[in-house]
């Protein structure tokens, strides 16, 4: 492995020999903007310099709450560059949390950028912190410092400040799937080591690799891959102007690795089999020539049609999306990672490859399993520890183990195969421990659900509550009842007895992340879940159709 070096030592690198190569486009309004070494590193050193005008202590804290774009990796390097510690907050956030990340962390700064609604949140800013506004897209409110003004008062910071590898980099708050964020401490050193390796893993050369950017910077996955490995590899990073242009946008940039979310790739083979049904595209696919004028005209429809690498992660994929994107000559790579250990862990490569499994470590991560099955992993990056969280920190850290919380399976070949999370087990009347995750995953095979959670804590057998997809809502209640009751007919003859899937509830509302049921990213929140409808199992589980809908 290559001297770890940090961010800021790779930006000074790319500005002195590659100034006039393109580092960032930035759509707005439609048009794209273009930033160079030269001109990012320039505005790095402006805002650098603001920052530091503030006159707070070193590794102060500054928060940064905004969508992705060219000015979020700006920030970023900023607070690098001047010796503060960064606190990215999630752009989907309520006022509550971004009031609690705030005062937890003790941030002096708030950068605020590109939001979908800033009135949502504005209520959660503490008193005295002082707050800067984005340029282009970033809210106009009273009392706010505009960035473009500031930036125009100070000369830019001059010569190589860097930072030492031990020190602070960022503190990211957890989307909080099980209750209160909590604040996970990285180095420069974790963040260097992790993603130096994951490049050398994957071979990936300087200034040949292309990205997309659109999942939350704030989330350790995309701040690794994206920025971080962006700048570590002189990358051009692209990223979406909005939802509605995310199409557009992703087949403008065309990347060569691009990295998904299960439900992105379950929602790009949606919107596929809308223009062309499976029985068309299975007849396509089984002619040899045909097949590939087929699957290189869906990738080029994505944007895809460059990519080496196709990623998924966040949450396990199911083994036959897997097989359906394979089939079309897009075998996706899924990693397994997470917050407390700069999202390095493991990776079903293509290469080396098990369907239904999360791959194998990769160089340098040890693992194994506790007695109750619980993944325990040493590796060179993991936390520091939880911001003011010295007990939390003492359970999850034990002799150099980082206690994942995941539960998982180990094959004889060494494949990695989580099963659920340890807090998600509950206990049926009949005395048995039930693990929710991989029957919800045999469950949303069936394209009319969107989200399913299975509950069952003191019930004789679990139950599924379900989320229609958009396909879903367009179909009546006996197709739905039919199709849905058909899916448990195939899964329960999978399952343990105690485990069978006794009723499927189609419920009314979405589960979003307004209505606190989902965290910022995707992500299931079981507990408000349960608190929810916790009062109507008993009578949704007594009712004779094995398909009902609540009223």
């Amino acid at each position: 492995m290559e001297q770890l070096q940090t961010p800021l030592a790779k930006l000074y690198l790319w500005e002195q020999s590659t100034p006039n190569k393109l580092f960032m486009r930035q759509p707005v309004n439609g048009q794209w903007r273009d930033f160079t070494w030269k001109d990012t590193a320039e505005e790095v050193r402006k805002l650098a310099a603001v920052l530091q005008s503030y006159g707070f202590p070193p590794k102060s804290r500054v928060a940064l709450v905004s969508k992705n774009c060219a000015h979020w990796l700006i920030a970023d390097l900023a607070i690098m560059m001047a010796g503060y510690e960064s606190i990215p907050i999630y752009p989907n956030s309520g006022a509550d949390t971004l009031n609690y990340v705030i005062k937890h962390s003790d941030s002096k700064i708030l950068l605020v950028g590109k939001l979908d609604d800033w009135s949502f949140m504005k209520d959660g800013v503490p008193e005295g912190v002082q707050c800067i506004s984005f340029p282009w897209y970033g809210p106009k409110q009273e009392g706010f410092h505009y960035w473009e003004d500031l930036v125009k008062k100070f000369e830019p910071l001059q010569g190589t400040p860097d930072r030492n590898l031990e020190d602070v980099m960022t503190i990211i708050y957890t989307s909080g799937t099980t209750g209160t964020p909590k604040g996970v401490i990285h180095t420069y050193y974790n963040c260097a080591w992790a993603v130096t390796t994951g490049i050398s893993f994957f071979n990936l050369k300087a200034g040949e690799v292309k990205l997309f950017s659109y999942l939350p910077l704030s989330h350790i996955a995309e701040r690794m891959l994206v920025e971080i490995a962006g700048v570590y590899i002189n990358a051009e990073i692209w990223f979406a102007e909005s939802l509605d242009l995310f199409v557009k946008n992703l087949a403008e940039a065309k990347p060569t690795l691009f990295f998904a979310v299960p439900r992105i790739w379950t929602k790009f083979q949606m919107g596929i089999l809308a223009k062309l049904s499976q029985s068309k595209l299975n007849i396509l696919l089984a002619i040899p020539f045909v097949k590939t004028i087929i699957a290189n005209k869906i990738k080029e429809g994505l944007g895809l049609n460059n990519c080496i690498h196709y990623m998924s992660g966040a949450a396990p994929i199911s083994p036959s999306l897997i097989s359906w994107w394979t089939k079309l000559g897009t075998q996706i790579e899924e990693v397994y990672g997470m917050t407390e250990n700069c999202a390095i862990s493991h990776i079903n490569k293509i290469s080396d490859f098990k369907a239904g499994t999360q791959g194998k470590p990769l160089p340098g991560v040890e693992v194994k399993l506790s007695d109750a099955g619980e993944i325990l992993m040493k590796v060179p990056c993991n936390m520091k520890g939880y911001y003011r969280e010295p007990e939390m920190t003492a359970t999850a850290l034990q002799d150099g183990w980082l206690h994942t919380g995941d539960r998982a399976i180990i094959d004889s070949d060494g494949f990695l195969k989580i099963t659920g999370r340890v807090k998600e087990l509950f206990k049926t009347d009949k005395g048995k421990y039930v693990s929710p995750a991989p029957i919800e995953m045999k469950i949303s095979k069936n394209q009319l659900v969107e989200q399913v959670c299975v509950v069952g804590s003191n019930l004789p057998q679990p139950i599924g509550l379900v989320v229609l997809s958009d396909e879903g809502r367009t179909k009546d209640r006996e197709y739905l009842k039919h199709s849905l009751a058909k899916t448990l007919e195939l899964i329960n003859p999978e399952l343990e007895k105690h485990e069978r899937v006794h009723r499927l509830v189609i419920l009314k509302d979405e589960w979003t992340i307004e209505n606190g049921l989902l965290t910022p990213t995707l992500k299931i929140k079981r507990n408000p879940i349960e608190d929810k409808y916790h009062g109507f199992y008993n009578s949704w589980y007594a009712n004779p159709d094995s398909v009902v809908f609540e009223n």
